[in-house]
Parts: C-alpha cells; structure tokens; sequence
C-alpha cells in the first residue's frame, strides 16, 4: 500500500489517519504537540516524525487536517514545511476547514512544485470521523482527485469533487450556512415548547416524522432539551467557520442575513463560556 503523511492529529485527524492505517496504508504522522504524535504511534500501525517535512518525504499522499488559514500554511510553507519535502507527482489532500483564498494559494504553489493540491474540507465531526463515515467535499482538477480517491474512502461514506481549487472550500461554507440556521430554528423550536408546557420530546418524536424533520433534530434535539452540550463541535470552530464563509459572502456579493446574525448569536454564547460547548448550544442564549 502506498506510504502516505498525515499532518495534525486532533479530534478529527487522528481518527482520520487511524483509518489510513487500519486499510493498510504506510502512515508517518506529524502534529505540533509531539506527545500526540507519539501516542497515536502506540495505538497505530505507522510511525511520527518532528517535522512536516520529514512527515512527507516519500509519501504519495500527504493529508492535513489543522485549524484555520495560518495553520495551514505553517505546516506546508517555508524549510520545515511539508511542501519542502514532498516528491514530484505526489498529491497534498488539505482536509482543514480553511478559506478559498488560501486553497487556491496553495494550488497554484503545489503546481509549481510539480505536485497536486486537493482542498477536502469534510462534514460528520468527530463522530463522523471516528467511525469512518464524514462527508468530503473536493476541489482539484479532475486527474489528481482520481489519485487520492480512494485513500479518502478509508474515512469517508460520501467524496465528491466540486470544481477547481476552492470549489471543496466553498461547499462547505454552503454546508455551514444550512446547519447555521437550522440549529437556530431548532433551538427556538424546543425553547417554545418548553415554554408552552409541553412533553418536549414527544413533540420531537412527532415531528421528526414530518417535514420539519433533520439530522440536526434526531441528533440534538433532546440533548438542546437537556442541556447537555459537553461534546460534539465545538463553538469557537464554528464561529470561525461562519466567518470565513461570510467574508466570502462580502467579496462574492451574497446576502446572508440569518447567518450573520446566527454568528453574532454565537458570540453570545462564547460570552457565557460556551466556547468548547457543541454547536447546538445556541439554545444557551435563550434560556438566560
């Protein structure tokens, strides 16, 4: 099976790169705390290297998955970077939640290089990730997204390529601003019910049957009525998902006026502490 690198290794990444592993692929792990990198050692086949660069040196494929624009560059960009150590014709798969603008930066400096960039932003979370079953939308030309297909098959039940370089990134930001909203209207939903008097879950039992039934009421619904919020993703990524979409709202010329008020309402609940509670703890800000 064919060497490949796997750079950051957080709630997403290490499961992520377990999966590599699991399917037979020859895994070098990098992340920027090396305890992590050694510990995923001991519970994986494969093996950890302090740099990126030395991460991706030999590897066909290159994966990453770190937190925004800056941290992306600082594992590709500059002598330790993994694009230093890469080999012509090998392919870097960037799997951050990232902007366009920066998936196109780094297509354009992997071409250069003589090698491929595929911008993969994927949806599920940690769940998702941990029982190899995310969602991954693409951006690349068509002969280098052949090239890594089915190693992201090892994590993803669905994988798709959108376009050219930035189209995975822009997909996902359309992936945001639908959850965005339907994770508002759910919380006022469950937050009128209580209020009226009613058995909260037998109304979402009912309803989930209906049109107004989603993923987002099967999967947090009951949880928004209990106010458990210690998991899942975590407000501060989505605060910084909401914008880097809405940036790119004001340069495309899109109106998003829900989303932009959903991310003021997660500001909210940061202010409260809320900063690691999952998405759906927007119901928070109700009940205060």
């Amino acid at each position: 099976m064919a060497k490949v690198a796997f750079l950051g290794l957080g709630v997403m990444g290490s499961p992520m790169a377990g999966h590599l592993a699991a399917k037979g692929y020859q895994v070098t792990v990098y992340n920027r705390t090396g305890a992590k990198a050694e510990a995923w050692v001991k519970a994986n086949a494969g093996q950890h290297a302090v740099t990126p660069r030395d991460a991706a040196r030999d590897a066909e494929i290159v994966f990453a998955c770190v937190g925004n624009d800056e941290d992306l560059r600082s594992v590709v960009l500059g002598d330790d970077g993994a694009f230093a150590g890469m080999q012509r014709g090998a392919v870097f798969v960037d799997h951050t939640t990232a902007s366009a603008a920066v998936a196109r930066e780094l297509a354009a400096a992997a071409d250069h290089h003589g090698f491929g960039f595929i911008d993969a932003p994927v949806s599920g979370g940690q769940a998702g990730a941990e029982n190899g079953v995310l969602t991954v939308m693409c951006g690349g030309d068509a002969a280098t997204y052949a090239k890594v297909e089915a190693a992201i098959g090892s994590y993803a039940r669905a994988c798709r390529l959108m376009g050219p370089a930035g189209s995975g990134q822009l997909t996902k930001m359309v992936n945001q601003i639908c959850i965005a909203g339907l994770v508002q209207a759910l919380s006022e939903g469950v937050h009128f019910a209580k209020r009226a008097g009613l058995d909260v879950e037998a109304v979402l039992d009912v309803i989930s049957k209906g049109a107004a039934g989603s993923w987002q009421m099967e999967n947090r619904g009951r949880t928004m009525n209990a106010s458990k919020f210690d998991f899942g993703f975590a407000v501060d990524w989505m605060r910084k998902d909401l914008g880097i979409l809405l940036d790119e709202g004001r340069r495309n010329g899109a109106s998003l006026p829900i989303t932009a008020i959903v991310e003021q309402f997660y500001a909210d609940v940061q202010a409260i502490g809320g900063n690691r509670w999952d998405t759906s703890s927007l119901i928070a800000r109700l009940e205060r």
